[in-house]
């Protein structure tokens, strides 16, 4: 007896001399769908149901965000039309000739989540609501969120109308990368002229976390009846930027702060390769040079937990060879950084130019100098 009591205190104190990152265990959470991602890799970090279509309500005016900012200048001049005016919902007050600019609309559309703002940036850009979901539907499949689709701008119900956490958490990640998306959406107050009123509108980002989560910096907050509410967040911690959803989650707030905890504590940015590192070679056919080096772009750095980089295999995928000649900067294959299940793709370039090493070319070459010297002595 006296030996299992010694053991089971030994185990005891293992279990407590261990790391305390690694035994951080998910968030609870009450959501019906979340995901976890951290912005620059893509790689998901959390996911609960991340596959479940469901509606998504006002996280829907972050593709018409996005669109607007692709797509018009933050000086446009925007009229206010009777249908934009009369929008049901969360509104900006907006009155049929009102004129904007669109930056003010998007402030109005993503700090107070104004349908009528949505409305009218929908009719700038595409003409009609219709048009305009064909943009956002459109944009949603060249982001990769293929089990979403749009009907509208803002987000009233529709059967139509739905996303995934995990699509979600995509379009999200690539709105945070513009930084005007970002600046909009870590705005805790702003003011909108209100024409024909002696005062401006005064608006407050509905976005709670904005003043009580450390690193907080987005995005937007959602609900309907029938989707319930929902939120897309965003925090900025030791140059790493998450991004997390929770669909159909009462305490959306808490249970998003959970789950940016979890990612906090457990992950931090690893930097994988160098801008302009060399990463191989590919050989040259008939070139000067029997081979070109391939180098990247940019930093390559992703979240990893402790213990995690010894497992990360590296795939190169390009063609078998090249042919002369070839110019630096060439895009010629990618790089896969390849952890478990997850997968990160890079785009690998030709780091110098290789000339062509044929009789021809050769041949060129002399004929080219030649003139050149002969313009040079006369």
């Amino acid at each position: 007896m006296k030996r299992i009591t010694i053991s089971i205190l030994l185990l005891a104190l293992l279990i407590l001399s261990l790391p305390i990152s690694s035994w951080a265990a998910p968030p609870e959470n009450s959501a019906r769908s979340a995901v976890l991602m951290e912005v620059e890799s893509g790689r998901v970090l959390y996911e609960k149901n991340a596959h479940e279509k469901l509606p998504m309500a006002s996280t829907t005016k972050i593709m018409t965000a996005i669109l607007a900012l692709e797509n018009s200048q933050l000086s446009d001049i925007v009229t206010v039309s009777p249908k934009a005016s009369g929008i049901e919902g969360s509104s900006l007050y907006l009155e049929a000739g009102e004129k904007l600019t669109m930056e003010h609309l998007l402030y109005g559309l993503m700090l107070r989540s104004g349908n009528d703002a949505a409305h009218a940036i929908a009719e700038h850009i595409g003409e009609t609501v219709e048009d305009f979901a064909s943009m956002m539907n459109k944009k949603a499949v060249e982001i990769g969120a293929k089990n979403t689709h749009f009907v509208n701008p803002h987000g009233l119900h529709h059967e139509d109308h739905y996303t995934t956490a995990y699509d979600l958490a995509l379009i999200s990640s690539y709105a945070m990368k513009n930084p005007t998306f970002r600046e909009i959406v870590s705005t805790q107050y702003y003011r909108i002229p209100w024409e024909g009123q002696p005062w401006d509108r005064v608006i407050m980002n509905k976005n709670a976390l904005l003043w009580n989560y450390e690193g907080a910096n987005g995005i937007k907050t959602g609900y309907t009846k029938a989707s319930r509410r929902c939120l897309a967040s965003a925090a900025l911690r030791n140059d790493m930027q998450l991004v997390a959803v929770v669909l159909d989650c009462q305490p959306w707030f808490d249970d998003s702060a959970a789950i940016l905890d979890y990612g906090f504590s457990n992950y931090k940015m690893t930097k994988i390769f160098e801008k302009g590192e060399i990463v191989g070679q590919i050989p040259v056919k008939k070139g000067f040079e029997k081979t070109v080096d391939l180098m990247l772009m940019d930093d390559v750095s992703i979240p990893l937990a402790e213990g995690e980089l010894e497992k990360i295999q590296i795939s190169l995928k390009h063609p078998e060879f090249l042919k002369a000649p070839v110019t630096a900067g060439t895009r010629v294959g990618s790089l896969e950084i390849i952890l478990e299940d997850t997968k990160i793709s890079r785009d690998i370039y030709t780091a110098s130019n290789v000339k062509e090493n044929t009789f021809p070319s050769n041949l060129k070459n002399i004929i080219r100098q030649w003139v050149a010297n002969m313009f040079y002595f006369y």
